[in-house]
């Protein structure tokens, strides 16, 4: 079926010359190369997080590409066709905001973003909803701070009600809540929030679509550069490669895709950096075909649930204690072990039974965090001391894994 329809979005309505044609596919199938099936049916491709960076989907003025958006709806309506489950990760709010209205000069930057984010989330999720029905998806937005996962409780709530979407076949779309984000309430970006919500999720591959096709070995464009195509746990620090310039309308840049990247990785999540305004390119890389991108090869450890909810958990954590090198020894060794009350040599800070405590070792290294069994005032009372119960038990405690084998024999 061949449709065309205008799509005027502009404010009040405004007639927008610019005519963009639709071919909505009532059997998103007919849109795969196979005819029916995708090639690639591998398993790390069972659940995917999408994410979605602002310089994908807005224009150089702010204004939503709603072009761009089509693109991408019509990729993932192939995927959410054949069966594989996707959670769509969207930056865009604020950005599209910002081109709807002006505000006073009063109006200080924080409220400024708040605002924008208010007016351009209903345009932003509009846009989705009507894209996403023409191929009979129903489409859900979650939005989310970082206080949704600063504890276990709120964690599984937002989880179980992703789940639920899920099953019953909407599609989620999840963005962070800008209008009350603000300061150390806020993501580093949305690449971190898609980070979390892959994890959690427990997505088997995460695709981070921003305006480039990955991550280069020097600055793009120059002579020698080249697209670093597979990068794992043997791969050089990416450091002295990345630019730590921010670009367009995004807050955060490659360090930080790179960065959340290494760590979905490092928890057995396949992860693609990737061009999204490249037409086709989510079904591309699902299918296996040689289009650009960098992926970070997944790591074949596969941690608990809680493990990954407390690996994301180190701005929460309320306090620290210094251990000494027999209880180092013990957590860097290969043999699973909790943090015991006789390998504490200090307390630093308050908490509470139940806080997310650092650890580090005399040195100032940072071992890791878990979660404490004790308060500050009782552990301060029993350090050093051997007691039944231990400080963090290890199933609620994550290692550093740059101090692995960092013990001198």
């Amino acid at each position: 079926m061949l449709v065309y329809i205008f799509i005027i979005w502009n404010n009040q309505f405004n007639y927008n010359p610019s005519v963009i044609y639709v071919k909505f596919a009532t059997n998103c199938s007919i849109l795969s190369n196979n005819g029916n099936k995708l090639k690639n049916s591998k398993p790390k491709f069972n659940r995917i997080a999408i994410k979605v960076g602002s310089n994908v989907i807005t224009q150089s003025d702010g204004s939503l590409n709603d072009g761009r958006i089509l693109r991408l709806v019509e990729d993932i309506a192939i995927l959410y066709k054949q069966g594989i489950e996707v959670v769509l990760i969207t930056s865009g709010a604020v950005a599209a905001g910002r081109s709807e209205i002006s505000l006073s000069k009063k109006t200080n930057i924080i409220a400024a973003k708040q605002v924008w984010a208010a007016i351009g989330q209903v345009k932003l999720m509009s846009s989705y909803q009507f894209l996403f029905g023409k191929y009979g998806i129903q489409a859900g937005q979650l939005l989310a701070t970082k206080e949704s996962f600063r504890d276990r409780r709120h964690y599984l709530n937002m989880k179980n009600c992703i789940l639920a979407m899920v099953e019953n076949k909407v599609l989620p779309i999840v963005n962070e809540n800008d209008t009350i984000s603000i300061n150390e309430l806020m993501f580093t970006d949305n690449d971190e929030l898609s980070g979390l919500i892959s994890s959690m999720m427990d997505c088997n591959s995460l695709i981070i679509l921003s305006n480039v096709d990955g991550v280069y070995n020097g600055l793009p464009g120059h002579t020698g550069t080249e697209l670093i195509d597979k990068i794992d746990n043997d791969s050089d620090d990416l450091d002295q490669y990345i630019s730590t310039l921010k670009s367009g309308f995004g807050r955060g840049g490659m360090i930080t895709k790179c960065s959340i990247a290494r760590k979905i990785a490092s928890q057995g999540i396949d992860v693609f950096i990737a061009n999204g305004t490249r037409d086709s390119i989510i079904t591309d890389i699902v299918r296996g075909k040689e289009v650009p991108y960098t992926h970070f090869v997944a790591s074949n450890k596969r941690e608990t649930g809680v493990k990954k909810w407390l690996s994301h958990s180190d701005t929460f954590a309320k306090g620290a204690v210094i251990i000494n090198r027999g209880a180092k020894e013990a957590l860097l060794g290969e043999k699973a072990t909790s943090l015991l009350m006789i390998g504490i040599t200090r307390v630093d800070g308050f908490f509470k039974n139940g806080d997310i405590v650092r650890i580090f070792d005399e040195e100032g290294n940072n071992i890791g965090l878990g979660k404490s069994q004790y308060d500050s005032k009782k552990a301060e009372q029993n350090v050093g001391e051997k007691q039944s119960k231990p400080f963090i038990h290890y199933d609620y405690l994550v290692i550093n894994e740059k101090n692995k084998n960092s013990i001198q024999v």
